[in-house]
């Protein structure tokens, strides 16, 4: 099954998410694969067997959200530059989000920019961060802050990779597959309650569901300059809440379902939710074993945070808000003292 990208700038991008087993996959350059120690032992030569190309190279970064920094990326450029591959080479990314993220990042700077894949191994990265063309890296100061909007010329997704993932990681990309159906499809979100995700078919189909649907607002806003900021929902608490803990604590799916929890609290006080929705999506998160809950030791500090949020502008939080389930609202008049009323929820203060 394929999913087209059709991104309609001054110069047009097009190409295709492939569901399917990884094709043989041909290419007139030299290539270099970007994975992780992690990834690397499970996968790397089912890819390699998969791929005819010029010259081949493999670079190996350590695993996990605390390597994607500016210094890992640069460490990637080294290589590219000891193997002297030319503006025509290509990168394909062979991992997680975080891989997909900084081996997009790379390719859009090294000699002002050359092609790459994505061919994700995750659930997350599967559903949410491999369709897009979200490249970047972390700082001391929030999540993703460093980056560029560098489209992939294909991704290339096949449910085999998911064997070997643990069951948290596989989780964590279950909160990203919620976040669609609550933003945009009631029907999707009732489908979801019953779905049994073991089943490879099934699991094919909700993929192919979750990429549609980030697929058509792609295509609809490309740098996010309005409806793409939708697919943030649950993010802006949960990148407060990766910050605090260090990229330690909770893996970003985890992150995020917290967060939605906290997005829909807000919701619910503003009457853009009722209570038993809110309940629903919960009890569906806690399903799948997200955690649904988070300790806010500081306020004050928790709602600081929120304005290095990168949808922020002229000194205005933007939320990202479900309007029952399957229809969203963003607003950035939420008042600050209703908003910490609801952050008090989550700590030991009194509201």
């Amino acid at each position: 099954m394929i999913v087209p990208i059709h991104l309609e700038n001054q110069t047009p991008v097009h190409y295709d998410v492939v569901i399917d087993t990884l094709p043989q996959l041909v290419f007139n350059r030299k290539v270099a694969i970007v994975t992780n120690t992690t990834v690397a032992p499970l996968h790397l030569e089912t890819l390699k067997s998969r791929i005819e190309c010029n010259e081949l190279y493999v670079i190996t970064v350590p695993d996990g959200e605390a390597y994607k920094t500016l210094e890992t990326v640069e460490n990637i450029l080294d290589e590219l530059f000891s193997h002297k591959l030319d503006r025509k080479s290509l990168l394909i990314a062979l991992g997680g989000g975080v891989i997909g993220d900084m081996t997009g990042f790379t390719a859009s700077l090294y000699q002002r920019g050359i092609g790459f894949v994505q061919v994700p191994t995750t659930l997350l990265s599967q559903v949410d961060a491999s369709v897009g063309g979200k490249t970047g890296v972390n700082n001391k100061y929030g999540k993703n802050l460093i980056g560029a909007f560098y489209q992939p010329e294909a991704v290339y997704i096949d449910t085999a990779f998911l064997k070997t993932l643990p069951k948290r990681e596989f989780s964590a990309g279950v909160a990203e597959i919620i976040k669609m159906a609550v933003m945009f499809d009631k029907a999707y979100f009732d489908f979801l309650v019953t779905a049994d995700l073991k089943d490879n078919e099934r699991l094919e189909k909700i993929i192919q569901r979750s990429v549609e649907l980030k697929a058509e607002v792609v295509n609809l806003d490309e740098k996010e300059s309005g409806i793409r900021a939708v697919l943030n929902y649950g993010h802006t608490f949960g990148h407060v809440i990766e910050n605090e803990t260090n990229y330690t604590a909770y893996l970003h799916g985890e992150a995020v379902a917290i967060g939605i929890i906290m997005a829909n609290r807000l919701a619910v006080e503003l009457g853009l939710m009722r209570e038993d929705e809110s309940n629903q999506v919960k009890t569906l998160l806690e399903k799948h074993d997200l955690p649904t809950d988070y300790h806010i030791k500081d306020v004050e500090a928790f709602y600081d945070k929120f304005f290095l949020d990168k949808k922020s502008a002229n000194n205005k939080i933007k939320f990202i808000l479900p309007q029952g389930i399957g229809g969203h609202v963003l607003r950035d008049d939420i008042d600050g003292d209703l908003l910490k009323k609801v952050l008090k929820t989550f700590s030991k203060e009194l509201a």
